[in-house]
């Protein structure tokens, strides 16, 4: 069950654990006007960019690449990499990953772009 305060802990690999489907982002806490989440990501997700938000991308399973325009970051378990707000950004995982990330609640989950795979930070599924 999703808790605002920090008096519960959390479980990341439960969390996971608790559904299937990839590039749809879960709340799973809360800080500070910050959401932490936890996402199964596998194939290309789209190039995009948050113009107000830095997006951190910490793994906790498998491995990924955050594809920027003059470079590419590969990440693995326990690893992470902060994009800086403005900055476009294509992640990338060729097997199943598990990812948490911090951001802002504010921030939509594909930036500037609009497509099928946007969700609107109001309806993000808190877990």
């Amino acid at each position: 069950m999703f808790s605002k305060t920090n008096h519960d802990k959390v479980n990341i690999d439960e969390k996971l654990e608790s559904f299937q489907e990839t590039w749809v982002p879960k709340v799973v806490g809360e800080l500070n006007g910050q959401h932490v989440k936890v996402a199964k990501i596998h194939g290309e997700y789209v190039w995009h960019h948050h113009e107000h938000e830095d997006e951190l991308f910490w793994v906790v399973k498998g491995t990924m690449k955050i594809l920027l325009r003059d470079r590419e970051v590969t990440l693995s378990k326990g690893e992470f990499f902060v994009v800086p707000r403005g900055v476009e950004h294509k992640p990338v995982a060729e097997e199943e990953a598990h990812i948490v990330l911090f951001e802002p609640a504010s921030t939509r989950n594909t930036g500037n772009v609009e497509n099928d795979l946007t969700i609107e930070p109001g309806d993000l599924g808190k877990i």
